[in-house]
């Protein structure tokens, strides 16, 4: 039931939106527009009072997607990619997997990465640039899991589930394969596996 129109309101997230909380505050002031900003630690989202809950939840994801993609749009360099790259590793791998580079390439049109274990390479497509961060680290967590399991078997998929995001960034990939008509990439246990996130190999 939409909260009362004369006040503004400020409600609990209706999901989980990452690391940063969401204030949602609804105002009679607006009749059609969503907005959304950073406030320190926090994003807050501006609906219309009288805004259905399913709704509130549908424009929260799209604005926080909007925003991550705004603010993931000045583009990493080869050096900064690696770095992060280290510290996901940290974070979701107990730092096991440590590559030697990694870095953005223009020709895997129907990939989103790739890796060569024996050098300790991962190479991202630079069709992600621009894209949410959130779904650049899962590509890049999908490389490094390479480098410690070849193939997309239970214990791969495994060690991606350490990610909570990893749901979402496939769900926003397969909805940009969708878009855009491309292979789709390997599948989670159960689906098929295809083209859109490599195997290890070598070259």
């Amino acid at each position: 039931m939409p909260a009362d129109p004369r006040r503004s309101v400020t409600s609990k997230p209706p999901r989980d939106p990452g690391p940063s909380a969401v204030e949602v505050r609804r105002s009679a002031r607006r009749s059609r527009t969503v907005s959304a900003y950073r406030e320190g630690d926090r994003t807050v989202v501006l609906i219309p009072a009288r805004m259905s809950e399913a709704e509130e939840r549908r424009w929260v994801g799209v604005m926080l997607d909007k925003l991550a993609a705004k603010e993931s749009r000045s583009v990493l360099g080869d050096r900064e990619l690696t770095e992060r790259a280290l510290r996901l590793s940290g974070q979701y791998f107990d730092g096991r997997v440590r590559p030697g580079s990694v870095r953005w390439v223009t020709n895997q049109n129907t990939r989103w990465g790739s890796c060569t274990p024996s050098e300790g390479s991962i190479r991202l497509s630079h069709r992600l640039q621009g894209m949410p961060e959130y779904v650049v680290d899962y590509v890049l967590l999908h490389e490094l899991a390479h480098l410690l399991v070849p193939g997309h078997g239970p214990r791969f998929w495994r060690l991606l589930e350490a990610y909570p995001r990893t749901e979402r960034a496939r769900g926003y990939l397969e909805g940009v394969v969708a878009a855009d008509r491309l292979p789709h990439f390997p599948g989670h246990p159960g689906r098929p596996d295809d083209e859109g996130l490599s195997d290890a190999r070598e070259e």
